[in-house]
């Protein structure tokens, strides 16, 4: 049996008649050894999606399944092919690269992610989905109130990471872990997610629209009942450096130097104000300060600071360049109104 190839598939024309608008909704639910989960969670997004006054597709996407998860997905595949799509990932890639292979063949222009482990509730969907476009926001976040896992393995972590990504961030939500999200394609599409970022969707998302534009809902939530948990305490340690990482890119991308030249200034300023202290001692009371542990300190302070300040001026300078030669701009334009050109239309552009 051929591979299923990762190309768009086209929405099919709604038959009901109270169906209208212009609106299209792509289900996008990544799977690693899933196999007892694929069909049922099928059967559950068909009758949820019964109630969806919009076009709808359901993309599957195997991320490098071990066992007969991508049987099970050329099933469901097989038995609706005008509704559901997939994508089988060569290897296992994770979760983040999974859901932006979904993301890259969605046709909708709203984008529906879910867990495959049901765990979710595909009923949330459709009332989600009216919130987005009721409120017209860019992002709508489940928030799993009564979460049905594991307190210390699962519960526990997820808090005081929740509660660490919003101490450092800003952007003021209780459950950043929730797979279950509602997105407008043109948004998330403006953020390319790598690594391990779905856990920091909206604080990516936050980068390139309005925080006021991201709202969360709350939403069902259900124990485990087949296959087994991906997550553990081990995860702890990379959202600790995923959430360094996205600090600097989200406050800094377009000006890294100011990052490295805080460093720079604040150990430059310690190393002088050390050696400052010592010379007076030197030259006032004539104190011996060659063998002195602070005169090494003073010193190394005063390097670290010069190559901090360096290094942000190398890191600005590529920035530069990074935004000049891919045509890339620093900032994003929602809509252009009256009679004011669009970007690169104006005089001397």
């Amino acid at each position: 049996m051929r591979d299923l190839q990762p190309a768009p598939m086209p929405l099919r024309n709604p038959t009901p008649a109270d169906r209208s608008g212009p609106d299209r909704l792509s289900l996008v639910v990544p799977m690693y050894n899933e196999e007892d989960n694929v069909l049922p969670l099928v059967a559950q997004v068909q009758a949820a999606m019964a109630a969806s006054p919009w076009p709808w597709q359901l993309i599957l996407v195997d991320d490098g399944s071990r066992d007969r998860t991508t049987t099970r997905i050329r099933e469901a595949v097989a038995l609706c092919p005008d509704r559901i799509g997939a994508v089988i990932l060569q290897r296992n890639f994770g979760q983040t690269a999974a859901m932006q292979a979904g993301i890259d063949v969605a046709e909708g222009n709203i984008i529906a992610t879910m867990d495959g482990d049901l765990q979710n509730n595909p009923h949330d969907i459709v009332r989600m989905v009216r919130r987005l476009l009721d409120e017209d926001l860019d992002l709508l976040v489940g928030w799993r109130r009564d979460r049905q896992d594991n307190l210390w393995v699962r519960k526990v972590p997820s808090w005081c990471a929740n509660r660490l990504i919003v101490a450092v961030t800003g952007v003021r939500l209780h459950d950043y872990g929730c797979s279950l999200k509602i997105f407008r394609t043109s948004v998330i599409r403006q953020v390319r997610l790598y690594g391990e970022m779905h856990r920091f969707i909206p604080t990516w998302m936050a980068t390139v629209t309005s925080p006021e534009r991201i709202r969360e809902e709350p939403v069902s939530h259900f124990p485990r009942v087949h296959g087994q948990s991906k997550y553990g305490l081990s995860r702890t340690f990379r959202v600790l450096l995923d959430l360094l990482s996205m600090y600097f890119f989200a406050r800094y991308r377009a000006a890294p130097g100011h990052f490295f030249g805080r460093i720079g200034l604040l150990c430059g300023f310690g190393g002088a104000v050390t050696l400052g202290w010592l010379a007076w001692r030197k030259l006032m009371d004539g104190e011996d300060i060659a063998n002195r542990p602070l005169l090494m300190l003073g010193i190394l302070l005063a390097v670290i600071g010069v190559q901090f300040i360096c290094t942000g001026i190398v890191t600005e300078m590529l920035a530069r360049t990074y935004f000049e030669s891919s045509g890339r701009r620093t900032y994003l334009v929602r809509e252009v109104l009256g009679g004011a050109p669009g970007p690169g239309e104006g005089s001397g552009a």
